[in-house]
C-alpha cells in the first residue's frame, strides 16, 4: 500500500489586513464612504477605478469598475452596504460580476480605531473559495490601501 500526502494548501477563508494611517479616525471614514474622494483610491494600481456608484447606507447597493492599465479589460464588481456605524465600522457584500470564474460573493468588514491621532484600519473579507482568489484579493487590497494612503497624504478632507 503506498501512503498519497497532500501537499496543496487549504483554501484560506478569511483575509485580514490591517493598516496604520497617518490621519484622523473621522477622516479615513470619511474617504471610504464619500463617493468623491473614494473615485480617487478605489482600486489597485494596475487596475484603477473607472466608474464608482455607493451611497453607503445599510441595505443600498454599490457599484464600480476597475480597468486594467495594461489590457483595458474591465471588472465589474458591486455588493450592499449591511452596516454603517460612523466612524468605526462598514460592513459590505463583495462579487465580480463575472460569476464563477473569480469567486464567490463575501463579506467585507473594515472597521476604524483611533490609535493616538492615527487611524487603524483592519479589513476582514471571506469566504474565499480558493488560496489563489484570497491572494488575489490581498494584493489588490494592499495596492488599493497604498492609493488610499497616497489620497489621504494629499488631501485635507474637506475636498477631493
Amino acid at each position: 500500500m503506498t501512503a498519497t500526502i497532500d501537499t496543496r494548501r487549504p483554501p484560506q477563508r478569511e483575509l485580514v489586513i490591517t493598516r496604520v494611517f497617518d490621519a484622523p479616525r473621522e477622516l479615513v471614514f470619511k474617504v471610504w464612504t464619500d463617493p468623491q474622494h473614494a473615485k480617487h483610491w478605489w482600486g489597485p494600481k494596475h487596475h484603477p477605478s473607472t466608474h464608482l456608484e455607493m451611497d453607503v447606507r445599510p441595505g443600498v447597493a454599490w457599484r464600480a469598475c476597475l480597468r486594467s492599465t495594461e489590457t483595458g479589460e474591465d471588472l465589474w464588481h458591486g455588493g450592499v452596504f449591511r452596516e454603517v456605524v460612523a466612524p468605526e465600522r462598514i460592513v459590505f457584500t463583495f462579487k465580480w460580476d463575472d460569476d464563477g470564474e473569480r469567486g464567490i460573493e463575501n463579506l467585507v468588514t473594515v472597521t476604524f480605531a483611533e490609535q493616538g491621532g492615527k487611524t487603524l484600519m483592519t479589513l476582514r473579507q471571506s469566504p474565499f473559495q480558493s488560496g489563489d482568489e484570497c491572494d488575489g484579493h490581498q494584493e489588490g487590497w494592499n495596492s488599493t490601501f497604498d492609493r488610499l494612503e497616497e489620497h489621504l497624504a494629499h488631501h485635507s478632507g474637506s475636498e477631493p
